[in-house]
């Protein structure tokens, strides 16, 4: 069932688990994504950045709001990372249930700005703003940018930042970074700063760069607080490294004999982040007859 972002993430919120939010870039990943979710009975957001929604087109989102409204667990269609007005515009054309204003980049009086504007677009067609407060790493230049320095988020700008936004929800800087991690980086999360986060404010809490942390940090991450974790390089990764295997076999030339084998290696990675971070079995706890229907 299609619906919005706030109506998936005020239940992981009250019921504390973290829905995986997927990056897609094909409609074979996001196939997969699906049917992973619903085989594990795990609520979704399929995620699209201004970059990704670049590459597939405009008319892609037409098949995923098709696939969502017939899906036997609550899926939000987030557009990720948008940075400015034209964005938030173009995704609530094109057919997203969610939106995310990153103005992280921005002082804190204009990240204000941007993300109240853009509650001030969406809102009024149902739709859910997520907004971002503090920089997130860059582990790699293969993936979505970040900042140079990470820049922790505080608790009390936290709580400024909700009340003058309306956000709905708000990604917060802990210690992660974009991209895959290489061996010389050691990624490390502040799990205190997190509680002090969490008891601040209300809203769910979200956790960006979640690719290449340890287990067990995310998992602790889960525990205290965080309602929603993206994840975009892990399972492109697995996705793109099968097929390069498997394309070195030339004889194999047709789609339905290549991407079998990549969307299987993306779902084992996308399974072990369901059940990471708690998700697995949730899509039983929403009445969907009460969701809002997108």
């Amino acid at each position: 069932m299609l619906t919005t972002g706030s109506a998936i993430l005020d239940v992981a919120n009250t019921n504390n688990f973290a829905v995986p939010a997927f990056n897609i870039s094909d409609w074979a990943m996001g196939e997969g994504i699906f049917r992973i979710s619903e085989a594990s009975r795990s609520p979704l957001l399929v995620a699209i950045h201004p970059m990704e929604l670049a590459h597939v087109g405009d008319d892609f989102l037409a098949s995923i709001i098709q696939r969502s409204r017939r899906s036997s667990v609550p899926v939000a269609i987030h557009f990720d990372h948008g940075t400015t007005v034209h964005h938030m515009l173009w995704g609530v054309r094109t057919g997203f249930t969610s939106m995310m204003l990153d103005g992280s980049m921005h002082s804190f009086e204009d990240n204000v700005a941007l993300t109240r504007r853009a509650v001030e677009i969406a809102h009024p067609v149902g739709l859910s703003v997520e907004g971002e407060l503090g920089t997130i790493g860059q582990a790699d230049d293969a993936g979505e940018e970040g900042a140079a320095n990470i820049v922790y988020t505080q608790p009390e700008d936290a709580v400024r930042f909700v009340e003058e936004t309306g956000a709905d929800s708000l990604a917060v800087a802990i210690g992660t970074s974009h991209g895959l991690y290489p061996a010389s980086m050691k990624p490390e999360l502040k799990l205190g700063l997190l509680e002090e986060i969490k008891s601040a404010v209300g809203v769910p809490l979200v956790l960006h760069g979640g690719s290449g942390n340890p287990d067990d940090e995310i998992a602790g991450a889960v525990k205290r607080g965080i309602n929603k974790i993206n994840i975009s390089s892990d399972i492109k990764a697995a996705y793109h490294d099968r097929m390069r295997e498997v394309l070195a076999d030339r004889s194999r030339r047709e789609p339905n004999v290549i991407q079998p084998d990549c969307v299987a290696a993306m779902e084992e990675v996308a399974l072990h982040k369901i059940e990471l971070f708690e998700a697995d079995g949730k899509a039983d706890l929403y009445r969907l007859s009460e969701l809002p229907a997108m």
